[in-house]
């Protein structure tokens, strides 16, 4: 048994250094759109990493998570920025998460008090407050126009397009390029922490939450201080999302920050599978790319059209809302445990199939009959 454990451990290494190898190798080999549909993917798995731990494994329903994807995003480019402290950005990004995880510790204490639709409701509510203070505080957020953001550097290395490009192995190396590591190296922290954080006491912690808050307490768990954590760890990733999602774009405005991209995370990790790092990745990656490769490709598809058309058909940005709309309502109905869930019962099958060997045909020999004793003349009289 420890043989069979130990191999399947350098499979799974060695399968986990095969894949941190090839995700290094798009830069090489791909262009500047399919790298920014990278970007923002990456990008939108950290945030529903976080909300997946929120919702999926605490039980607690937020609709509020744009909100602080926005504290994150406009966060670093204020402390970064000018007109702004100016701070440098490796310490304003780090900053920028911290307030994300600060925006959450305030609005813990109602969620430690308040759950289900409830906390739905309360958490909508921080949406259209921050859109509003985003619209009005014109010295911080730059209004309806928003602001541009400042590149980030690190030990001298600017992951920004203003500079000169290096050439790594032939290759130029710009502004997408450079961010595709530096979102694969956030990403990859991401992952392991959050997969620690669920093995590990705390996530059982909040595992037991959402089963039932009256058997964690009997068992000894904090149900208030867990809930609040949960939301502030959860915001954290949203913060940290918004500041590579500020990167990304290099301009922050108001609009993106709105109930649409609260519902598309919500999406996300229905789609992937609630509770789950890798299944919130998949729905993640589903979401985010759909509707980019649609408006790519919108002339070659029927009843969409291109951006900005004045005929009756349908965009491509609604046409993908309304084919994850669909993919949601087909994952509830057959997969209730989403995309992780299928693929695990796919794997799974597969490996029964492997194992499974017929058996040989062989002829068992009948017992030899035991002689039949003689029977004794029955006497007459």
């Amino acid at each position: 048994m420890s043989d069979r454990l130990l191999t399947a451990l350098t499979r799974r290494r060695a399968g986990l250094w095969l894949l941190a190898v090839l995700l290094c190798l798009p830069p090489f080999y791909l262009d500047a759109f399919w790298l920014r549909i990278g970007l923002f993917s990456m990008a939108a798995a950290i945030g529903a990493v976080g909300l997946a731990l929120l919702t999926g494994t605490a039980g607690q329903l937020s609709l509020g998570h744009a909100f602080f994807l926005a504290v994150g995003a406009y966060g670093y480019t204020w402390l970064a920025g000018e007109p702004g402290p100016g701070l440098p950005p490796a310490l304003a990004a780090l900053l920028a998460v911290l307030l994300a995880g600060a925006a959450g510790g305030l609005f813990s204490p109602v969620a430690a008090r308040v759950k289900g639709i409830y906390l739905g409701i309360a958490t909508l509510a921080l949406v259209f407050l921050g859109h509003h203070v985003l619209l009005t505080a014109d010295s911080v957020t730059g209004g309806f126009n928003g602001r541009s953001v400042p590149p980030l550097t690190l030990g001298g290395f600017t992951f920004g397009a203003d500079d000169p490009e290096p050439t790594v192995l032939g290759v130029p190396f710009g502004a997408e390029e450079r961010l595709w590591f530096l979102g694969l190296a956030l990403f990859a922290v991401t992952w392991f922490t959050a997969r620690g954080l669920l093995r590990g006491r705390p996530g059982r912690a909040l595992a037991a939450l959402r089963d039932s808050e009256t058997a964690a307490a009997v068992m000894g768990v904090d149900v208030a201080r867990h809930r609040s954590a949960a939301f502030v760890v959860s915001s954290m990733y949203a913060g940290l999302a918004g500041v590579l999602l500020a990167l990304a774009f290099r301009r922050v405005v108001p609009d993106y920050f709105s109930l649409a991209l609260s519902v598309d995370y919500l999406a996300m990790i229905v789609i992937g599978g609630l509770g789950s790092v890798a299944g919130a990745t998949a729905g993640a990656v589903f979401v985010t790319a759909l509707p980019l490769l649609m408006t790519r490709y919108a002339d070659q598809l029927p009843l969409v059209t291109a951006p900005g058309s004045t005929e009756g058909t349908v965009g491509p940005t609604e046409a993908a809302r309304y084919l994850y709309g669909a993919a949601i309502v087909l994952v509830l109905l057959y997969a209730p445990d989403g995309l992780h869930g299928l693929a695990r019962r796919v794997r799974d099958r597969v490996r029964r199939r492997r194992t499974r060997t017929p058996a040989p045909e062989t002829v068992v020999p009948s017992p030899p009959q035991p002689a039949a004793a003689a029977r004794p003349k029955e006497h007459t009289p």
